[in-house]
């Protein structure tokens, strides 16, 4: 319901059913629900991790890997090293290793946050693979620091070369734990006589299996399940027949939306038992904390964004021929989409109650800030990041989607034609559907060719559009006389289904192309 209403009103759903959870949470006789982090951790960070590297492009990512290793890795132990020092000089009796947990915390972007807050926006690709790059590496990096920083304080020891080391081990490790099992699974899918509730239910398992043995060693579950789900969503095509993909998909899509409203209400619910745990501190301090803190780590993500960007192009030559020098502004959206979420919630309520037998200083203190980052960051930010896109002008250019698409359609059309032409020459020549489906084909090469040749014409960009558009509305007419032989009992209700799932793909296929 929240989620059809924030759709209604143009929020982002994540925005929206956090502040419902807050307001949910503060009406008088609402039960309190206690976010367990292992549940977090365990349930929900796996498969949402897993969907977000099966929908990306590993040749995307790749191309991107600079800008994605600077942000996931460099901006967290940055962002973690900045949020320390500015805590330990800001609130009396924090140390730095305790700064290096908060700053561990409340350092990665959320996934879906990020991801949710531009769907439907035009903005350039390249920006949207570098933000979802970051986000599957970034958790990783973020609890290694966070993992690091507590041990610290447990011990009372640091080593900074122990601690690299550490966080290089656990990083590399998870990574080979996920590939070593995503090369199992590639196998089971692959040679085995699966059936597509067979491969859905093991898209299942996968992600969990990943997760479970990396943690169990004690490397990175994170890193294993990305790189395992990067490795298994290249190799896809080998693995699923059609009716798998269609079947993993839906399934899929209706099961992390699930997982993502519960877990971004789940966030809004607990105000409640944070601000129960604040009675040492005055309001106008912790609120005081948290506020300079959110905007610290909003400021840190630009100071670091715009450097690691033009800095590389200057000093290194290589740099400047491959890529070209991006404007400032999708610069800028890449800086203010730093939105936080469950991850940092999560990892704020993993810090023990005790260590060394007393009470663990200042817990209620990083429960509160961490609540107020990922509110202030999801709702400032995310709430302005539509209309910094349109004040900017920003616009993604759907041209060269256009053209691969054209070309893509001219070739698969030239295949198939002469496939019939060197199979079926006498069938063309003596039976009608199989003439009619020759010219068909020759009518997509053509159509394809004057998309090529036009692609930059704005009358002939116009008429293709409005060419869909009335395939569009011819499928509408189908279905409202479809309706009608179901009212007239024409048809057996197996065939109207048939013919509805046919203009249901037909529909898919016209609104998915650029």
């Amino acid at each position: 319901m929240l989620t059809m209403l924030s759709e209604k009103i143009g929020i982002s759903y994540p925005i929206f059913l956090v502040i419902a959870g807050l307001l949910i949470g503060v009406i008088p006789g609402m039960p309190h629900i206690q976010l367990e982090p292992d549940w977090v951790f365990l349930i929900f960070l796996p498969p949402l991790l897993y969907e977000a590297a099966w929908n990306t492009s590993w040749k995307d990512f790749w191309a991107s890997r600079r800008a994605i290793g600077l942000l996931s890795i460099g901006l967290v132990v940055f962002t973690a090293t900045a949020v320390a020092y500015i805590t330990h000089a800001l609130i009396p009796g924090f140390t730095l290793a305790m700064g290096f947990v908060l700053g561990g915390i409340i350092s990665p972007p959320d996934a879906v946050a990020a991801t949710s807050v531009l769907h439907g926006l035009k903005v350039p690709k390249r920006v949207v693979t570098i933000l979802e790059g970051e986000s599957l590496v970034n958790d990783a990096s973020s609890l290694i620091v966070f993992r690091v920083a507590l041990a610290t304080i447990e011990t009372g020891n640091f080593v900074l070369w122990k601690a690299g080391a550490d966080f290089l081990m656990v990083a590399a490790m998870g990574v080979i734990i996920g590939l070593a099992i995503a090369h199992v699974l590639y196998v089971v899918h692959r040679f085995f006589p699966t059936t597509p509730s067979i491969d859905t239910a093991l898209t299942f398992i996968s992600p969990y299996l990943m997760y479970v043995t990396a943690e169990h060693f004690h490397y990175s579950g994170v890193l294993a399940v990305v790189s395992g789900g990067l490795f298994l969503s290249f190799r896809a095509h080998e693995l699923f027949t059609y009716q798998s993909r269609m079947q993993t998909n839906y399934v899929w899509q209706t099961v992390v939306f699930l997982l993502n409203g519960i877990v971004f209400i789940l966030i809004g619910l607990q105000l409640p038992e944070v601000i129960e745990g604040l009675n040492e501190y005055t309001v106008t301090e912790v609120v005081s904390y948290a506020v300079i803190i959110s905007i610290v780590t909003i400021l840190i993500r630009i100071i670091w964004v715009f450097p690691s960007t033009y800095i590389p192009r200057m000093l290194f030559k290589s740099v400047r021929e491959k890529e070209v020098r991006p404007a400032w502004q999708p610069v800028f959206i890449v800086a203010w989409s730093g939105m936080r979420g469950v991850v940092s919630l999560a990892s704020a309520l993993a810090i023990p109650l005790l260590v060394n037998g007393k009470a663990f200083p200042h817990r209620d203190l990083f429960l509160f800030i961490t609540f107020v980052v990922i509110l202030f960051t999801l709702v400032f930010q995310g709430l302005s990041l539509p209309y910094l896109i349109k004040w900017l002008k920003i616009e993604d250019n759907g041209d060269n989607l256009e053209r691969e698409n054209a070309l893509m359609n001219s070739r698969l059309a030239t295949v198939s034609l002469d496939y019939m032409k060197s199979n079926y020459d006498g069938e063309i020549q003596d039976f009608e559907p199989f003439r009619l489906l020759k010219e068909r084909y020759e009518k997509i090469i053509e159509m394809a060719d004057y998309k090529l040749l036009h692609s930059d014409d704005d009358t002939s960009v116009s008429y293709v559009r409005k060419y869909r558009t009335m395939l569009l509305e011819i499928i509408d007419v189908k279905r409202d006389e479809i309706l009608k032989l179901r009212e007239e009992r024409t048809c057996s209700n197996e065939m109207i289904k048939t013919k509805e799932h046919e203009l249901d793909l037909e529909e898919a296929r016209l609104r998915r192309s650029p």
